[in-house]
């Protein structure tokens, strides 16, 4: 059984209690402590996650053609012990996912996840319009300790319009993940291009995400924009 927990914001913490394995970004181990002789090793998954041979092979082709591909590193945990993982001073942000709730999420924003969460990439067809747009990755909670933890470049921001059912939108370049309770959160794309683009006078906000009321979705938003998106211009 595995347990998440934040320390000094940057840090991941996971209590391991018996034997269990642990799905991580690979070469984010820091440091660990058990009794006796270390009890966990560490394993490069070269295929990364995925039921059978044939699942993991399809899956590491769609993660290398859709950009959503990330050296992953599997913890093997064989008794009680405490490591820590983090990422260039990253804030880290764990959160534990109900059984069917799901949560799409840039792949250079993952630190670690539990084998209770099914992983799988998701192609949304918007790559033309964002660096990470053209597919996501995608957990699912499938058992009572499917725990996800996020990174983020400062402190997120967390919107959410479950109770509001207000419209939500946001630059797909900050956007580390949202979270919905069927799958079905997937947003809509709003482009704003026109002929100033093309003479370097946009405003630099040429597209957005964006959720309608009864979309029903949290999302994480970070104070950092990836380079990417729309350049197009003429001198």
């Amino acid at each position: 059984m595995l347990t998440f927990e934040v320390i000094n914001e940057l840090t991941l913490k996971v209590t391991c209690k018996g034997s269990d394995t642990l799905i991580a970004k690979a070469g984010a181990f820091i440091a660990g402590e058990n009794a006796g002789a270390k009890n966990y090793s560490f394993e490069k998954m070269i295929l990364g996650p995925g039921g059978s041979i044939g699942q993991a092979i399809f899956g590491q082709l769609i993660r290398r053609v859709a950009g959503e591909n990330i050296p992953l590193m599997k913890v093997n945990m064989q008794g009680d012990s405490t490591t820590y993982y983090a990422n260039y001073g990253q804030h880290v942000v764990v959160y534990k996912l109900a059984v069917g709730e799901t949560v799409s999420v840039e792949s250079e924003n993952i630190l670690a996840f539990t084998n209770d969460c099914d992983y799988s990439v998701r192609f949304l067809g918007i790559g033309v319009l964002s660096q990470k747009g053209l597919a996501t990755t995608t957990l699912v909670g499938r058992g009572n300790d499917a725990y996800v933890a996020l990174l983020s470049d400062g402190n997120p921001l967390v919107l959410s319009n479950v109770k509001s059912m207000d419209s939500i939108a946001v630059d797909p370049d900050a956007v580390i993940c949202w979270f919905s309770k069927n799958g079905m959160g997937d947003p809509q794309i709003r482009a704003d291009i026109s002929w100033k683009t093309f003479i370097g006078q946009a405003s630099g906000e040429s597209y957005t995400f964006e959720w309608l009321g009864n979309d029903q979705v949290t999302v994480l938003i970070q104070p950092s924009e990836r380079r990417g998106g729309i350049s197009v211009s003429v001198d």
